[in-house]
């Protein structure tokens, strides 16, 4: 549907991103897909185009300004792919960006964003632990003060790009328990102590680098705090709302690919001496399709509008995070159903779609909890 906030400098940009998608992603997909792997000149050409510099300063290479219309756009596109664990294995280090951006101390910012900011190395956040998923403030892994540095005890899993990443952003409880008690930590992964090894045989995003990293007596400097003791939990919050934005945007570039493909092979399948996009219950679900995309997509762009205003709608963030899922689901499962056979052979981007709906329904906040804080949000 027609964005009424799109500028001719939004639209240059999301072109240039559905080019780069189109000549140098999806030809190889399925190949990358199956190989469970992506080059990393990929990272490089993305970052040349500066899509990991939105709210980076200029002297750390970032583009020196933000444009949530435009961090969508980068999603959307990519989106569309043919595989959403490219998405994934080049996105791993923006939900870490955020925090050494405004956290970090400002020689680790002119050494590191440089270099990650341009697709040169990776960065990886690191907060979700084998016993805790989704529950932030109940984190185990400790940080205790020893001399002029931080010892470091525990696990993080589930983190995208960990097998890769040159740096952690790591939450770590420095305090009592509950919210209060929390510290970010700037990690690197030569420090002693640290170790990861990967997560094999995932449901989805196959070509993504999933890890479990552990701290043993992992030494970092005090330097490495990043913000104030304790005070971790509000920015790791506040990061999430971006990482969730972006998945919002993925999965509507995900229903776009789903329901081209639907009337592509409707209109070439025939049954029943008719094209199947002449029978009318073909006709009603690719309706219904369109409507939820149609929903999602005008959902995210106010919301993008609110965010470029300075208010971070928490509540509406949450709501279309749980919303784009439901949609995704709904929407990869008819296309499936019109597919049919043909759409269940892998290969096919319906049926990578398909098995990729379910990550999107638990990462980055699952959809039990996105509930739960929209209703907390609204003051309920």
């Amino acid at each position: 549907m027609q964005n009424p906030f799109e500028t001719e400098e939004r639209r240059a940009f999301r072109e240039t991103i559905a080019r780069l998608v189109e000549t140098d992603i999806k030809p190889f997909a399925d190949q990358w897909d199956e190989a469970g792997d992506i080059p990393w000149s990929l990272h490089e050409k993305f970052g040349q185009l500066g899509v990991f510099g939105f709210g980076v300063d200029e002297a750390y290479g970032g583009l020196g300004f933000d444009d949530c219309f435009m961090r969508a756009a980068y999603s959307e596109e990519l989106g569309k792919c043919g595989a959403t664990g490219i998405p994934a294995a080049l996105g791993g280090r923006s939900i870490s960006i955020g925090p050494i951006q405004a956290l970090a101390n400002e020689d680790i910012k002119r050494r590191v964003l440089p270099d990650v900011v341009a697709g040169r190395k990776g960065s990886s956040l690191a907060i979700t632990e084998p016993s805790g998923g989704s529950d932030v403030a109940r984190l185990k892994t400790t940080a205790v003060r020893d001399g002029d540095g931080w010892i470091i005890n525990g696990a993080k899993t589930f983190i995208t790009g960990g097998m890769k990443s040159d740096y952690f952003v790591v939450g770590a409880r420095t305090g009592d328990g509950g919210l209060g008690g929390i510290s970010l930590f700037f990690v690197e992964a030569d420090a002693a102590g640290f170790s990861r090894t990967e997560l094999p045989r995932k449901m989805g995003w196959w070509c993504s680098d999933t890890a479990t990293l552990y701290f043993e007596d992992c030494r970092v400097p005090d330097a490495h705090l990043m913000g104030q003791e304790n005070q971790g939990f509000l920015a790791i919050m506040n990061n999430f709302n971006y990482e969730r934005l972006a998945m919002v945007a993925g999965m509507v570039g995900m229903m776009k690919v789903c329901f081209h493909e639907a009337v592509a092979w409707a209109q070439e399948r025939e049954t029943f001496g008719a094209k199947l996009i002449q029978h009318q219950v073909i006709r009603h679900k690719l309706a219904d399709m369109s409507a939820r995309i149609d929903m999602v997509e005008a959902y995210l762009h106010q919301i993008c509008w609110l965010a470029n205003e300075g208010r971070m709608p928490v509540a509406e963030v949450s709501k279309a995070k749980f919303s784009a899922s439901k949609a995704l689901e709904f929407v990869a499962s008819e296309a499936m159903q019109i597919l049919g056979g043909a759409g269940y052979l892998r290969g096919n981007v319906v049926e990578r779609m398909y098995r990729e709906v379910k990550v999107q329904a638990i990462g980055g906040g699952s959809e039990e909890i996105m509930r739960d804080l929209a209703v907390r949000q609204m003051g309920l």
